[in-house]
């Protein structure tokens, strides 16, 4: 069976994640979370002084100076659920807290984090095999990927995921409207940022999960993908 490259792409919080993990573990492909990638370079900023969480003010020259320092790899737990490593430490938990969510967006506007990213991404997938997600997978990092899938949902369906996830790992303070607020704002960041805006790429098929369940949609997707290998 051929092996290809599986592009996923779409708005935060619509679960790219959850669908491509799961894609990957039935047909035995790598699975790359972009996402987390541009996290852990927010997570750095934010420990390293060089963004102010309040103002999101970026001393851009400091962090181009430290890129390399950037040192992002990916682990698996004993369950095998993915893990993001910064500098060696496990950051999984901190790279989705509210301050980092709060913060990613004007982080991955910058062409020089996207460029550095993007060329770790595309080395990652070389031979084939692989499913991937973010914002730009489809139209910059494998714009000749096999597969592209755009998945999106209403920003009011996005946020009360978003919450529930939050509250399952015991944040009792956030609200649905503080959840909200950061969905529109990264929406209107990702679609009108200067490099690599999020769109949909004119070959890519839509996935809107709003009324779908997750059994559904990764029934779908795989359908897709195997349409795809078998074509």
């Amino acid at each position: 069976m051929k092996k290809i490259t599986i592009a996923i792409d779409g708005h935060s919080s619509c679960g790219k994640s959850t669908m491509a993990k799961s894609l990957a573990k039935t047909l035995n492909y790598i699975y790359v979370d972009t996402g987390a990638m541009y996290r852990a370079v927010t997570l750095y900023a934010l420990r390293a002084g060089l963004m102010d969480a309040e103002t999101k003010h970026i001393n851009a020259e400091g962090l181009k100076a430290q890129m390399d320092k950037v040192d992002i790899t990916f682990t698996h737990d004993e369950a095998g659920r993915m893990l993001t490593v910064l500098g060696g430490e496990i950051v999984e938990q901190e790279i989705r807290e509210m301050t980092v969510s709060n913060c990613v967006s004007p982080i991955a506007a910058l062409p020089f984090v996207r460029e550095h990213l993007v060329a770790l991404q595309q080395k990652m997938g070389l031979e084939g095999g692989i499913v991937m997600d973010g914002r730009d997978i489809g139209t910059v990092v494998f714009p000749n990927a096999d597969l592209k899938v755009f998945v999106t949902a209403s920003a009011e369906v996005r946020a009360q995921r978003r919450l529930l996830e939050l509250q399952g790992k015991g944040d009792t303070t956030t609200t649905f409207a503080d959840v909200l607020k950061n969905v529109e704002e990264r929406d209107y960041i990702d679609s009108h940022r200067e490099v690599s805006p999020l769109r949909k790429a004119d070959d890519a098929l839509l996935l809107d999960n709003s009324n779908l369940t997750i059994p559904q949609q990764n029934e779908l997707l795989l359908k897709w993908a195997m349409d795809c290998i078998n074509a």
